[in-house]
């Protein structure tokens, strides 16, 4: 992924950004303390006494933590708000999180490698091939699995080209590499909308069908609306004319009973 360097380097710079503007601020904090025991220690008489060049250099030298203060202070900000993005990120979108997860966790997480990598990545397969087209979260909390592990095990298979993954708006879904075009098309155009509702409708009225005006009139939907929708159906396959007549009922198809089971599961 290329948002994985982008990430790192961010993630480098936020965290170099709070580790300096700290020990500025550490500084600053330790160079002020001596300034004040300074001052304590001198005699008030000569306080009074000093010129106009001593009040300039003390004046200059007062001054001089303070702006440095000011920079160790917005480097801090920038830091601290450089990882508050990614974090705001990772909550909104789940493509974005898993681009951290794998940035982030798993250099760590694959440094230590365990029996039960092997046995992780075989729940996976095993799970995607009954559940292609599921999405990260759906995939994790299946499994019970912790974010990173998820994350780095899916990299790690997607890598040896054992699954493959696509963006779905703010989601991201995985299959296993040997999934059949057909299917994995029908996964990445899911019966949706008026068309799922035409499916839903006529799974329901089993092997007798339904007409175009009883589907029209069950969905409120217009007649002509309803004839595009059935002409796309039928021409994907997903359903058939119960008999020969003019006007016949429309049945579905064991494909438009896939694509009907993929919708539900794709939507989960």
């Amino acid at each position: 992924m290329r948002g994985v360097l982008a990430v790192r380097i961010f993630s480098l710079f936020a965290i170099t950004c709070l580790i300096s503007g700290s020990i500025m601020n550490f500084s600053n904090s330790d160079s002020e303390e001596m300034q004040i025991k300074s001052n304590d220690r001198l005699e008030p008489e000569m306080m009074a006494d000093a010129d106009d060049a001593s009040l300039e250099e003390n004046y200059i030298e007062e001054t001089g933590p303070k702006s440095s203060t000011d920079r160790s202070n917005e480097l801090i900000i920038l830091g601290a708000g450089g990882l508050s993005s990614l974090i705001l990120g990772s909550l909104f979108s789940e493509v974005f999180k898993i681009t951290v997860l794998v940035s982030l966790l798993t250099p760590l997480i694959s440094k230590s490698k365990n029996r039960n990598d092997l046995l992780s990545r075989g729940r996976l397969l095993g799970y995607l091939e009954a559940n292609a087209g599921i999405h990260f979260s759906a995939l994790r909390d299946s499994l019970g699995l912790a974010n990173g592990v998820t994350a780095y095990h899916l990299q790690v298979l997607e890598s040896n080209g054992k699954i493959i993954s696509w963006k779905d708006g703010k989601l991201r879904r995985y299959a296993v590499s040997e999934i059949s075009k057909s299917k994995l098309n029908s996964i990445r155009n899911p019966v949706m909308g008026t068309r799922l509702a035409i499916l839903e409708v006529l799974s329901n009225s089993g092997k007798i069908g339904l007409s175009n005006s009883e589907i029209s009139k069950k969905l409120s939907i217009s007649r002509q609306l309803m004839s595009y929708h059935i002409s796309d159906l039928k021409q994907s396959d997903y359903i058939d004319a119960a008999s020969k007549s003019r006007r016949p009922k429309w049945i579905l198809t064991d494909s438009g009973n896939d694509a009907l089971s993929s919708s539900y599961s794709f939507n989960n």
